[in-house]
């Protein structure tokens, strides 16, 4: 009988369904993934092969037959080995680890990118999202040949089974151009499958469309274009190693708080009068806490202060006991003109710290003139009258036509 050493790797049973299988994988994955446990790379290799084994309807039907020594043994007899694809050569010491043999890798697919946008309370909150994707996955009906008996496609006799053809065009006497370009019969593919051969499920095409619902888990912490990576869940072809889904966050604008690295800034507005004789406010952070922030009267505010609240920016990432800071920028609102009578600012002045000192000078170099307020547009179009008005005399003197007379 043959062993069960793939099903032991995944902790399923032999009779165990392709759903069971699936989901036993991506507990495993996520447990064993070198993000999350880089000593665990073997582990990861092996249930990442037991799962490609497993999956694949054709791959295990061998294996429950021949075992992993017969698939090893199979596959110096055409067999095609998964593990080869990986690691140029068979299954070592019993599976019980690879080694062995020069690294060679197969093809891969392209991965799908996918922006999320989450907000700022995402990031410092965590947050699970659903994400709905629409993917190609092998056809089962036909195991991903396209063929409806299962058979593999016949090779392309246009192309010779290289996918493009080569043309020659003339340029000119004993100058010729070589053209290549996709063949149309095979549309590139190298293999064409006849029209009554086809698959009735994927038509031909080896793959079918498929809606998947991903859970994407947005941890505390985590920062503006990092990414998430779903392996192996982007679009499928045969003979293909599987591509990823790669999720990139995305930030929304946020009305009170701007994030650098893990610390939150913020600006606040606060009269004078708070300025000079202290102040209370609350601050609704973004787990829905409000902080209450006292500043004693004495101790002075002036415009652009930045003070310190410890150890309440963003979480860290992996670590999210641990916090950034929250900086407030102040800034100061002045009364407006007029506020009081003149014997209250008389009073306010004895309080408040002395004028400078000054000394009226004597003489006819000293001249008063008026302060007013700054109209930027009135300066210009006072600098453009005069302008006009140089202009005019200028062309007075040089009008065309006009000479100068002498007496």
């Amino acid at each position: 009988m043959a062993d069960n050493k793939l099903y032991d790797i995944l902790g399923v049973s032999r009779n165990a369904s392709d759903n069971e299988i699936k989901k036993q994988y991506r507990k495993l994955a996520k447990e064993f993934h070198p993000d999350k446990n880089p000593e665990a790379g073997d582990k990861f290799k092996e249930i990442s092969y037991a799962y490609e084994v497993l999956s694949d309807p054709k791959k295990r039907s061998t294996y429950d037959k021949v075992g992993l020594k017969g698939m090893q043994e199979g596959a110096h007899q055409g067999f095609d080995d998964p593990l080869s694809h990986l690691f140029g050569g068979g299954l070592f010491g019993g599976f019980g680890g690879f080694g062995g043999g020069s690294m060679h890798r197969r093809q891969r697919g392209e991965d799908t990118i996918h922006p999320l946008k989450v907000t700022l309370e995402d990031m410092y909150n965590g947050k699970t999202s659903k994400l709905q994707l629409s993917k190609n996955v092998i056809c089962t009906s036909c195991s991903g040949t396209g063929n409806k008996t299962g058979e593999p496609p016949e090779k392309c006799h246009s192309c010779n089974g290289c996918g493009m053809k080569v043309t020659y065009r003339s340029l000119g006497p004993g100058m010729a151009q070589q053209v290549q370009s996709c063949c149309p019969d095979c549309r590139g593919e190298g293999e064409v499958i006849k029209e009554k051969d086809r698959c009735t499920t994927c038509h031909g095409q080896k793959v079918c469309n498929e809606t998947k619902i991903l859970e994407v888990h947005v941890d505390k912490g985590m920062r503006e274009n990092q990414k998430i990576f779903f392996r192996g869940e982007g679009d499928q072809q045969p003979n293909v190693e599987h591509g990823d889904v790669v999720i990139i966050l995305q930030q929304k604008p946020h009305e009170r708080f701007e994030r650098k690295g893990n610390d939150l800034y913020m600006k606040h507005t606060i009269s004078l009068t708070e300025a000079l004789c202290g102040f209370t406010f609350l601050v609704h952070h973004l787990d829905k806490r409000d902080l209450l922030i006292r500043h004693p009267a004495g101790n002075v505010i002036k415009p652009g202060d930045v003070k310190t609240v410890s150890q309440e920016g963003m979480p860290v990432y992996k670590n999210p006991f641990e916090r950034g800071n929250l900086y407030i920028t102040f800034d100061i609102k002045f009364p407006e003109d007029h506020f009081a009578p003149e014997d209250t600012l008389k009073q306010l002045e004895s309080i408040l710290p002395p004028r400078l000192a000054f000394s009226m000078p004597e003489g006819e170099h000293v001249e008063e003139v008026d302060l007013v307020d700054f109209d930027p547009n009135e300066r210009s179009s006072n600098s453009g009258s005069r302008g006009e008005a140089y202009a005019s005399d200028d062309e007075e003197h040089h009008r065309p036509g006009m000479q100068c007379v002498h007496q």
